[in-house]
C-alpha cells in the first residue's frame, strides 16, 4: 500500500468511495452525490490537500481537510474526511491517509484537526480515539438524512 498526493485522473475513483457512503450510510449527512468533475477541481485546487491510498494499482482510499468554518480566525483549525472503500478497512489504510493529512496539516502550521463523525457510526469514533481524538461535543439532531434526524460527534487533535 503506498499513500501519495492525489492528481485529477484520480477523480472518478473518488467519487465511486465518497458516493457509497453518501447513497447508502450515515456516514455523510450529505445526501447530495460528488460528480468527478467537482473532485478534479477540488483536488486542483492547492488550497485542498488531497491524499489517495493505493493498493495493487487500485485506489482504495482517500484522505483531504479543509476550512473548518470561515474567517481568518479559524486558519489554523480544519476538518478532515477519511473514507476507504469497503473492502479496504480493517487494514492500516486509514491509519496512513490520517497520519499524512495531519503531517501536511502541521507542516502547514495548522493547530488542530477536527473530525465530524456520525454518533451512529461507532467504528469511526473509535478509530479516531485510537488515533489521538478527544470526544469535544455531541450535537444532537444536526443532520437531516433518511427521514431522521442524527447527531454528529466532534473529535479533536492538537497537531
Amino acid at each position: 500500500m503506498q499513500v501519495r498526493r492525489a492528481t485529477e485522473a484520480d477523480a472518478t475513483a473518488v467519487a465511486a468511495i465518497w458516493n457509497h457512503y453518501i447513497r447508502d450510510t450515515i456516514v455523510t449527512f450529505n445526501s447530495q452525490e460528488k460528480t468527478a468533475t467537482e473532485l478534479a477541481a477540488a483536488i486542483a485546487d492547492p488550497k485542498t490537500p488531497f491524499f489517495m491510498a493505493e493498493q495493487d494499482g487500485r485506489i482504495t482510499g482517500f484522505a483531504t481537510y479543509s476550512d473548518f468554518r470561515k474567517g481568518v480566525g479559524y486558519a489554523y483549525t480544519k476538518e478532515h474526511t477519511v473514507m476507504l472503500a469497503t473492502d479496504a478497512t480493517g487494514k492500516g489504510m486509514g491509519r496512513a491517509l490520517l497520519a499524512e493529512i495531519e503531517r501536511h496539516a502541521a507542516r502547514n502550521r495548522i493547530k488542530s484537526l477536527f473530525a465530524g463523525v456520525s454518533a451512529e457510526n461507532t467504528e469511526g469514533v473509535a478509530f479516531h480515539a485510537a488515533c489521538g481524538y478527544a470526544k469535544v461535543a455531541t450535537l444532537s439532531k444536526v443532520g437531516w438524512k433518511f427521514d431522521r434526524w442524527h447527531d454528529l460527534v466532534l473529535m479533536q487533535k492538537f497537531l
